[in-house]
């Protein structure tokens, strides 16, 4: 399915969201999060505490500092470290903990292989346009076969807030000197993806095939259900 809601003026660099958008995300994420909770399960004072002790740490830490919500990585490794502080451990105990439970989600995070059909499709958009990718995640594009193939990588946190804020489009923007109309951004979401390229002035593809309810009601440029369809602005 493929669906012009409007015409796509000229542009001169494409933007892609990571997870969900150029491979499927939600295993990739389960098995980094049980990684995690493998880890975490083996320290004892962890195991020992009842319910779901990480998911009280995570929202404790996103209650009291809300400012991190734009940050998921920072967020994960402030309540990582809050949750240890709560266990009668030594600073010390508090650090390697803290810091090993995250690499051990960040190492299954980064565990990924996009498929050839979708690097091969990258590597013949990118000779017509300048590939970036703007993301709200925290994968670590170098890690996998995504290294190397987008001019630049910009995460929430670090570069400026969460997507449907318009920062990174504006970020982008400045650093490539191109005006907002110039980029034409491809994700998954209504509500971060394309309300985001919209609220940034930023042309828009909706990759429509996540069977999930959004509360956005604007309308991206144009509405794909497969990731090859972008062959036609090859």
């Amino acid at each position: 399915m493929m669906r012009f809601n409007r015409a796509i003026n000229p542009v001169k660099v494409l933007s892609f969201d990571l997870d969900d958008t150029l491979y499927n995300n939600h295993p990739i994420i389960l098995n980094a999060i049980s990684a995690m909770q493998d880890y975490l399960q083996s320290i004892p004072e962890w195991a020992n505490k009842e319910g779901d002790y990480w998911l009280e740490c995570r929202r404790h830490v996103g209650a009291t500092q809300p400012h991190l919500q734009d940050d998921v990585t920072t967020w994960r490794k402030v309540a990582l470290k809050f949750g240890m502080s709560q266990l009668g451990l030594t600073n010390d105990e508090i650090t390697r903990h803290s810091t090993n439970a995250y690499q051990a989600f960040a190492d299954a995070r980064s565990n990924i292989t996009v498929a050839d059909s979708v690097l091969a499709l990258l590597q013949k958009l990118a000779k017509k346009y300048t590939l970036i990718a703007i993301t709200n995640g925290n994968v670590e594009v170098d890690k996998f076969n995504l290294a190397g193939v987008f001019e630049r990588v910009y995460l929430a946190g670090p570069d400026g807030r969460a997507k449907p804020d318009a920062a990174l489009f504006q970020r982008a923007c400045q650093d490539l000197a191109v005006k907002p109309a110039q980029i034409l951004h491809i994700g998954d979401s209504l509500d971060t993806d394309v309300q985001g390229a919209n609220l940034a002035g930023c042309q828009s593809i909706w990759l429509n095939n996540q069977q999930t309810t959004y509360t956005y009601k604007g309308l991206a440029d144009i509405e794909i259900s497969d990731i090859h369809q972008l062959s036609l602005l090859e």
